[in-house]
């Protein structure tokens, strides 16, 4: 029986619990009285993003690969597990692509089964190489099916095939989140991510390396803000995609320097080849988010970097 039926906290389980976003929102949802049931199998994610939840009684770890189908009564299903920086994503293509497809096809039938609402997080990757900005949810994207992103961003796309058909043959209640750039506390210092190389060659005071000429932009979005916005679109009703991040763009080249003045002034930038299928540009549209969830970003870039940077320093 489904455990909301017996006056019970709701039971949410979050694929890629220890990842992180997964451990931000798990961190958040036990600070809301819910119960959590952590599905990670540690390829990216780590124990030491939820170590201060482990002796809570509202939260279970549970090792496992959401590649196998697994069997448990839940509320809500939130899956985010998948490899999301390239440098993960590329080191097994295969993997990753059957995670976004076996992963949320089993996690749909999961959900169908129990009755449980789904949140998947997909990506603004679905996107490709955009020829239009800012985008917009009813843009199909500029996608290279074939190319060494392809594993990731085809196999958002196919998730995202899957729930909006699990919910028209089936009924089951999904959301479909399409996440930007997104930064914070728990990111990897080897994820290969912009802002997380950044600020560990800044630390390390090493050469910040940029690739291509610094003029392609990204939309940062502080990792709190696209918490709240995950959990506003998870207790709506809206069932197709939606864009969550931060509107407000910037160019590679100006973040290089403001990480460079917040950390060390005197560091030096290199150039280096811009890799294949890099987007050019990523601006997202949030009007959607806006309409729907009352929700826009409230952290600027300095200050949710300036978090990070702190972070960092106590955590490399």
């Amino acid at each position: 029986m489904n455990s909301s039926l017996v006056g019970k906290a709701k039971i949410n389980l979050i694929t890629g619990g220890s990842g992180f976003l997964g451990s931000h929102l798990s961190k958040k949802l036990i600070e809301n009285g819910e119960e959590v049931l952590c599905l990670d199998n540690f390829f990216t994610g780590s124990k030491n993003n939820i170590n201060e939840l482990i002796k809570n009684p509202n939260f279970e770890l549970i090792r496992h690969d959401v590649t196998e189908p697994i069997n448990i009564e839940v509320d809500k299903i939130w899956h985010l597990a998948c490899p999301a920086s390239p440098v993960h994503y590329q080191y097994n293509p295969i993997k990753t692509t059957k995670t976004s497809f076996m992963g949320t096809h089993n996690m749909l039938g999961l959900a169908k089964r129990v009755g449980a609402k789904l949140l998947l997080a997909s990506t603004s990757e679905v996107y490709g190489d955009p020829e239009v900005t800012p985008q917009i949810e009813s843009y199909r994207g500029s996608v290279n099916t074939t190319g060494i992103r392809s594993c990731y961003d085809e196999g958002k796309r196919i998730a995202e095939t899957l729930c909006s058909d699990y919910h028209r043959i089936h009924g089951v209640d999904i959301r479909i989140m399409r996440i930007f750039n997104t930064y914070g506390p728990n990111m990897r210092s080897d994820d290969g991510r912009v802002i997380s190389n950044f600020i560990v060659q800044a630390l390390k005071n090493e050469k910040l390396t940029i690739y291509g000429d610094g003029s392609q932009t990204r939309s940062f979005c502080y990792v709190d803000d696209l918490i709240n916005g995950m959990n506003l679109l998870m207790e709506s009703s809206f069932k197709k995609p939606i864009n969550i991040g931060n509107p407000i763009e910037f160019t590679i080249k100006e973040l290089a320097y403001l990480i460079k003045d917040l950390i060390n002034p005197k560091l030096e930038i290199v150039y280096k080849e811009l890799p294949q299928d890099d987007p050019r540009q990523r601006k997202p549209s949030i009007k959607l988010a806006k309409e729907i969830l009352n929700w826009e970003p409230a952290i600027p870039l300095k200050d949710g970097l300036l978090r990070t940077i702190e972070w960092f320093k106590n955590n490399l």
